[in-house]
């Protein structure tokens, strides 16, 4: 099989998109020209060569730039000229793309959500599981609905991923008031019942519905948590909010007798869970769960003092240790905050992170690469 050897104009927001979605062995030339443009909202280009293995099937970019210039050494003056040679904006679906600017006078994580068509139908060829077992995802964000950054994208694959191998999936999701409820279908109420937050049972309403085909259940309490034109940045404690979601989602099982295998958490806005599960709700009700915690950005940590860990009803003192859920970095002069994140990868039954290069940054950089290692037997890649 060979290879072809293709000069491309792309945005510099794409390099990495060419190079892992479209393109085969991406090498970067040594030199790199810069291009601007007033046609398009991105203004910085660069000019790259990329090395393809053949058969050119893998991307209608790649096609049309090897048809031009395979065994070319030309490069492009401008991006008009490339871009017009090779048909990137216009025969790869790009052109319909705006890409964000510090300029813009709304930012990009305060305009509505984005949404797409997407197909419901079962993927072919999808080896079925002969281990069937129900999964509740246990997330902040979901996409179309509720979705700021990858998180989103993350849960919804996984969910149809594993609705496809042939298992029982459901989401659990906070009912911001900002969702977008016209892409929910089968919307209805099935489950009124009392959560604990801060010494008081609130009144909490579960609704079911379908988003993208995967069965959603919205939590909504009666407070004022999850009220706001946006999922994050809303006039209520975010903190106290994922807190209480988290004990509200086990509260909700255990009143339904909802027993799934696993109970699959992501970030620091629900590694609390873990804690809530083990150390209360298992001894109560829930003995099958099994809970797997998935990273995403070890950047967000979930700093917590024990006051407000204490608000979703558990003893925040006793999770003040090495061992447990004490800030690393605090320790010394500020025993008093706590890592959520450091909490869920202590008492979760498997750890897993995006990527395996992901995993190996993670157990070499960061303050949690200590906590990663001592509890390396249960940290996989996905």
């Amino acid at each position: 099989m060979g290879y072809a050897y293709v000069s491309l104009v792309v945005p510099r927001s794409l390099c990495i998109k060419f190079s892992s979605s479209y393109l085969l062995n991406p090498s970067v030339v040594d030199k790199r020209k810069r291009f601007r443009s007033t046609h398009y909202t991105h203004k910085h280009y660069y000019s790259y060569n990329f090395k393809i293995q053949q058969p050119l099937h893998a991307s209608p970019v790649a096609c049309a730039a090897a048809k031009i210039l395979v065994n070319s050494d030309e490069t492009h003056p401008s991006l008009e000229e490339g871009s017009e040679k090779l048909g990137i904006f216009s025969d790869s679906g790009f052109e319909d793309l705006v890409w964000p600017s510090p300029s813009d006078e709304i930012p990009f994580w305060k305009k509505d959500f984005p949404s797409w068509k997407m197909s419901l139908e079962v993927p072919v060829n999808v080896e079925m599981d002969s281990d069937v077992m129900h999964l509740i995802h246990v997330t902040a964000e979901m996409a179309p609905i509720a979705k700021v950054g990858g998180l989103g994208d993350v849960v919804t694959g996984l969910a149809r991923a594993c609705l496809a191998r042939g298992h029982q999936v459901d989401i659990m999701l906070p009912f911001y008031e900002c969702i977008q409820k016209e892409l929910i279908n089968e919307l209805a109420l099935i489950t009124t019942y009392a959560s604990y937050h801060d010494g008081n049972w609130v009144s909490t309403n579960a609704y079911r519905g379908v988003v993208s085909g995967i069965p959603v259940i919205f939590i909504e309490p009666s407070n004022h948590f999850f009220k706001g034109k946006y999922v994050y940045g809303g006039s209520y404690n975010e903190l106290e909010a994922y807190l209480f979601f988290s004990r509200a989602c086990l509260e909700w099982m255990q009143v339904t007798e909802t027993q799934p295998d696993v109970i699959h958490v992501h970030e620091w806005q629900t590694s609390a869970l873990p804690l809530l599960y083990w150390d209360m709700y298992h001894s109560l009700s829930l003995k099958k769960p099994r809970i797997v915690l998935t990273i995403h950005n070890m950047e967000h940590y979930g700093e917590c003092n024990q006051e407000q860990l204490s608000k979703c009803g558990l003893n925040g003192s006793i999770y003040a240790t090495v061992d447990k859920a004490i800030d690393d970095r605090t320790i010394g002069h500020n025993p008093e905050r706590l890592s959520l994140l450091k909490g869920g990868i202590v008492y979760s039954n498997a750890v897993s992170t995006v990527s395996p290069t992901y995993l190996k940054e993670t157990l070499c950089t960061g303050w949690l690469a200590s906590t990663l290692i001592r509890n390396r037997d249960k940290f996989e890649a996905m």
